[in-house]
Formats: structure tokens, sequence, C-alpha cells
């Protein structure tokens, strides 16, 4: 399995799904869920990312770790019309935590890769306990017969731990005995911003396994501090600087998805 799109400097930009039937704040209108996933992949294809993830961003309060059946119905036929409208990896979020739903989208969909909140170990969050399955995650994997790639977090913003535990074991756990394919390191909070030691030490705690395995920035990342970012990780996961007045729920705005994108790859002549 393969994160490598965009080389050692990848963009990915989110599209945060508007709330699908079922949520309490869906408006009845799935047409206009499908039309704003696409206005906002095509203005981040079009801005340059390197790949775009879909998520349930509107479906607040989220499940812990199982959603229901009409969710992935949902999500499956989205992220298929996604793929095609744009020429782009495309990677899928299940919030709070169902791999086993993204997992699934992602193989009928055709789409890259996923992401998962706790792939391994346990976090407090507002859903309550939620514990890492990447036994089933990988199994899943293998059953479907899918080269989907699992992009996991460390300490995943909106979370605390239930213990203390060094850094170095919670990525070797994620990396080595958890078979994740890359890792994202994030803030505490959707739009705040990863704090610099805690990305060094995963980068470094990265390198020690001696493993081909991504780091991520999963939030807080803007046009004015993604190039010192990248600097430490090998891509970052963008939604919030993108989208117009900087509000996680607005469109996204062209205009700054093309400035983070310049200031990222300033050497990039494409």
């Amino acid at each position: 399995m393969s994160l490598d799109f965009g080389g050692d400097r990848a963009v990915v930009g989110m599209v945060h799904l508007a709330p699908l039937p079922g949520a309490p704040a869906f408006d009845g209108d799935r047409d206009e869920i499908r039309n704003a996933m696409v206005r906002d992949a095509r203005r981040l294809a079009a801005g340059g990312v390197d790949a775009i993830m879909v998520e349930n961003f509107g479906d607040a309060p989220f499940y812990a770790e199982d959603v229901p059946k009409h969710v992935v119905a949902s999500m499956a036929a989205l992220v298929s019309d996604l793929q095609r409208e744009i020429d782009l990896p495309v990677g899928v979020n299940v919030l709070r935590n169902d791999v086993e739903a993204a997992l699934s989208v992602a193989a009928a969909a055709g789409a890259s890769f996923v992401r998962v909140n706790v792939h391994s170990g346990a976090r407090l969050t507002d859903q309550g306990v939620i514990t890492g399955r990447a036994a089933e995650t990988v199994r899943l994997r293998e059953r479907l017969d899918t080269d989907v790639s699992i992009l996991a977090d460390v300490n995943v913003k909106h979370s605390a731990p239930l213990a203390q535990r060094p850094l170095e074991e919670e990525i070797s756990e994620l990396l080595e005995r958890g078979h994740a394919d890359g890792v994202v390191a994030s803030g505490v909070g959707t739009g705040e911003k990863t704090d610099r030691d805690h990305l060094q030490g995963v980068v470094e705690a990265r390198d020690e396994l001696d493993i081909n395995a991504p780091v991520f920035v999963g939030s807080g990342v803007t046009a004015a501090s993604v190039a010192g970012t990248l600097d430490l990780a090998d891509g970052v996961i963008v939604g919030t600087a993108l989208k117009q007045d900087g509000e996680t729920t607005a469109p996204v705005d062209e205009e700054r998805v093309r400035q983070l994108v310049g200031a990222a790859k300033p050497d990039d002549d494409s």
C-alpha cells in the first residue's frame, strides 16, 4: 500500500460533507450534498492539491465506532460520484472512528486511502472511550482484497489519552504491529495548530523504526505555516485554511488553495 502522492510535500485537501440523510442537521436536499461536494473538490483540484479526503463532517454528533448502514450507503454513492468528477487520489474518513465503513466505502468506490482516528490503543473522546481495532481493520483489508492504504492518527484531536505512554511506543504499535501505512499528527481540535515539538517527536520515532511511512500533519496548517511544517512532515491535510474566510463550514476558496499549495511547493513550476 502506498501514500506517496505529491512526493515529499503532499497537500491533501478536505471535502467536508454537509449533513447526510439521518443526521440531525440534514436539510432534506440530497442533490445539494453532492453539488457542494463536487464544487469543493473541483476547487481543490484546480488549486493544485495532490489528493482529496472526504469526511462526513456535517453528521455531528458522531457515532463512536459504528455508523448506520444508510450513512455507509450515502458515502459510497458520493465517493463513487466524486471519483468520476476528479482525477486525484481520494481518501475516506467516516467519523468518529468507523474504519470498517471507511475501508468498505473506499474499496467499493475505488478510493486510495482511509484515515482512522484511533487505530490502536484507546482514547477518551466526546463519544466516550474509543478503542482501536487494528486487528479487524487489517484483516478486513485482506478479505476485501484491496490495496487501500491506512493513515492512522497519533493522539487524535478532540480526545485525551487514558494513560500517558511514550510516543515511541505509540508510533511503533501503529506502524509495526498495526500495519498502518502512514501516521497523522494534529492539534487538540479542528483547525488548531499542531505542536511542533510533538511533530518532531513523531518524525523522530518514525525514523528510529526505519520504516518508509509518511508523517502527515492533520490540523492547523495555513499558507503562512505550511512551508515550515513541511520541513519536518511529509504531507499536510488541510480543511479550515482552504475555506472562505477560514471558516470550517464554508465553501472551499480556490484562491486560498492556490496560495497554500504555492507556499507548500515554492519550487514547483507546474
